[in-house]
């Protein structure tokens, strides 16, 4: 079994970007969150946000990312229910999602993004008094954040059986738990 470490050393094989660690550290996060709430496997779950998108700068296109990374990760001794899952994410794979894991990753993957850049453009800079409702103010200016598909992350959110702002909240709060780590702790701190 890949330790996070090892994953973690595969990342920074790969990754150069300080903001896509981050994002696979925000995945990840949002994993480990579902999987303690889930009674899920959290270690798998962990490895699995962690190098979801570890071959993005050396594949940066939907027809090779993460299909091309895969044979690196099978090599590398990475679980196949991981690279199953990494597979999932991307539609161009043709990977159906049907377990927890694929369903949550794709559900917490394109969401992080969303809510790391409505914390950025608060006056606190922070996740820790970010909430949902902030989040759904943002939801609508298409302008902000364009990258972030909200079509992708609200069907989704449903193919996890999730309301969408409940799934919000608790992305938020899985990521408060590193958010010194990701840079968003702003000019707040953590409550004890």
């Amino acid at each position: 079994m890949t330790t996070r470490d090892e994953a973690i050393a595969i990342v920074k094989e790969f990754v150069k970007s300080p903001g896509l660690i981050n994002h696979m550290f925000a995945v990840e996060a949002a994993l480990v969150f579902y999987a303690e709430k889930l009674n899920q496997d959290i270690h798998l779950w962990s490895i699995t946000g962690i190098l979801h998108d570890f071959d993005w700068e050396i594949h940066p296109t939907l027809e090779d990312h993460p299909m091309k990374g895969a044979p690196i990760l099978r090599s590398r001794g990475v679980p196949e229910e991981v690279i199953t899952a990494i597979l999932s994410h991307s539609d161009a794979a043709g990977i159906p999602r049907t377990t927890l894991l694929q369903q949550a990753l794709y559900a917490c993957d394109e969401i992080t993004g969303l809510i790391t850049a409505v914390a950025l453009v608060r006056p606190s800079h922070s996740l820790y008094d970010l909430t949902a409702s902030s989040v759904k103010k943002k939801w609508k200016d298409k302008a902000f954040a364009a990258g972030a598909n909200r079509e992708e992350i609200t069907s989704a959110t449903q193919g996890f059986g999730l309301d969408l702002w409940e799934h919000t909240d608790n992305v938020i709060l899985a990521m408060r738990r590193i958010a010194p780590q990701l840079g968003l702790e702003g000019n707040l701190k953590a409550e004890a």
